[in-house]
């Protein structure tokens, strides 16, 4: 049975065809990731947005913020895509919905970017902070660097008593039929 999300942003309609299907994945990755964060900020009322676990942490609206500052640099400074300024990229007025609004805005024509590379734009090696990568490399990094902000944002869920939504499978707040959390040796050995 497949992930069903409180909230999609992009459907499987907006997910563009890549033009190599070998990359196809990768924008299927992006939507699905997207989708993701933004399951995750629904789950934040504005007034969590001050919300930080210990004074050297972020809080909840920073971890939003550098989410998009950061995609913006990976896709435009490191991937070469076309990005908007730097202040172009906050909503106007902050709220978990509205950062969650910004993030969809911004995913959308990242999709078509993807999509339209072909093998030699993604293996070609370019500057990634002070050393060469391939770009193929760079968005799988992308890719772990949201994860783990998103992560990040689940914790400080359950400690403001708040349900975790679901990302890659069930959590102790949401589950469905068919559902495996493999916690046993039975479930782990299954064939």
């Amino acid at each position: 049975m497949p992930m069903i999300y409180d909230f999609i942003a992009l459907a499987e309609t907006d997910v563009p065809r890549a033009a190599h299907p070998a990359f196809q994945h990768l924008v299927d990755t992006y939507a699905s990731e997207t989708n993701k964060v933004i399951t995750v900020w629904h789950s934040f009322t504005p007034k969590d947005l001050a919300f930080r676990t210990h004074p050297r942490s972020s809080s909840v609206e920073e971890v939003m913020k550098h989410q998009l500052f950061s995609e913006r640099r990976f896709f435009g400074e490191f991937l070469g895509m076309p990005e908007p300024s730097p202040d172009k990229m906050l909503p106007a007025l902050p709220s978990p919905e509205t950062y969650a609004n910004r993030m969809t805005e911004l995913a959308r024509p990242r999709l078509g970017l993807v999509a339209m590379q072909t093998e030699p734009w993604w293996l070609e090696r370019v500057r990634f902070f002070d050393v060469e990568r391939e770009r193929i490399w760079i968005f799988w990094r992308r890719v772990l660097h949201t994860a783990h902000h998103r992560t990040q944002l689940t914790v400080y869920l359950r400690l403001l008593n708040k349900a975790v939504p679901a990302t890659y499978g069930p959590t102790a707040d949401v589950t469905w039929g068919g559902a495996d959390p493999t916690v046993t040796q039975e479930a782990a050995g299954r064939h």
